[in-house]
């Protein structure tokens, strides 16, 4: 079932949806098994998968100089989301992305998601390499989501990438976008970045998924500038609840996004990481009960090192 039937299904009453990591290279799927075991009785409306493509890494030499490498540290994308489907039953939407990746590698990526019976995605651009200043697309690669949404949109039309006709095609894809409550880093102002949003809706995107962020207010503004400026697909929230007190400092840091005062206060209080937690929970508790009640049905739980936390929240909210 898509994404965008499964919200519809919803608008009326509260569900659920997560974001999990595939395993780190070398380490087989019984963590991730375990996390969505631990989730799964919450009955989640669909669970998204992340890609990460390589990275560069330094190995030093026997000689005291360094050789870089690139490493793909959690592959396996589109095998993760078919275990997911398989074992648990339950719609997954693997994230295709521009980093890393060449226009070939993206069609053969949708061409084994195709043949595996998927046909949800989120389509992102993807984090730019630790050591690029700006974002660098990968040679035969793409710089915008925009670009990727072309290919996307030409593949469910029913041709490849150089234009000649796919024989038979598939079951078409449908699709999400992320959106930025805050503003994208690179954007140059929120006005811009909702126009790009705006592209995207026109280019198919059916609904869009927000970075995260602890301020509901600034979410409401998103979403009220959004509509103003016709953007009508749903808009769901994404959250992630404080697991530890050097997220004071790092979330901010890596997910551009404020923390508000009276969190931020509060977190500057707690003596040990497990006040952090329980804090993180109350926090998360009480924003998850506005967006209820503000008429946002579903939510979107990143959950990367708060799993238990998240299971907390869940049973309050639900």
């Amino acid at each position: 079932m898509k994404v965008i039937d499964i919200i519809q299904q919803h608008k009326d009453r509260r569900g659920l949806s997560f974001e999990v990591l595939p395993p780190l290279k070398g380490n087989g799927t019984d963590g991730l098994f375990a996390t969505i075991d631990k989730l799964r009785e919450l009955e989640p409306l669909f669970i998204n998968i992340t890609t990460h493509h390589s990275e560069y890494v330094y190995k030093e030499l026997p000689n005291g100089q360094f050789e870089r490498n690139r490493v793909r540290r959690r592959p396996g994308t589109v095998a993760i989301a078919a275990a997911l489907q398989n074992r648990y039953r339950l719609p997954v939407v693997p994230h295709v992305i521009c980093s890393g990746a060449t226009a070939e590698d993206i069609e053969y990526e949708l061409l084994d998601l195709q043949f595996l019976g998927i046909e949800n995605l989120l389509l992102l651009r993807g984090d730019k390499a630790k050591d690029d200043r700006v974002f660098t697309p990968t040679p035969g690669g793409y710089a915008h989501t925009t670009e990727l949404m072309h290919q996307v949109n030409r593949f469910n039309e029913g041709f490849f990438n150089d234009d000649t006709p796919i024989k038979h095609p598939g079951t078409p894809f449908a699709y999400g976008v992320a959106a930025y409550p805050e503003k994208h880093e690179e954007a140059p102002n929120l006005e811009m970045d909702m126009q790009y949003l705006k592209m995207k809706q026109e280019m198919g995107a059916q609904y869009a998924v927000t970075q995260l962020f602890y301020d509901n207010g600034k979410f409401f503004d998103f979403v009220s500038r959004a509509r103003q400026a016709g953007i009508t697909i749903p808009i769901i929230p994404g959250i992630k609840p404080l697991a530890r007190l050097s997220q004071l400092t790092v979330v901010p840091r890596t997910f551009r996004c404020d923390l508000p005062e009276a969190l931020a206060n509060e977190v500057v209080k707690c003596k040990s990481d497990e006040d952090a937690r329980r804090l993180g929970i109350a926090w998360g508790i009480d924003q998850c009960r506005e967006l209820y009640a503000s008429g946002f049905h579903t939510i979107h739980f990143y959950t990367v090192s708060a799993v238990d936390s998240v299971k907390e929240i869940a049973r309050e909210i639900l």
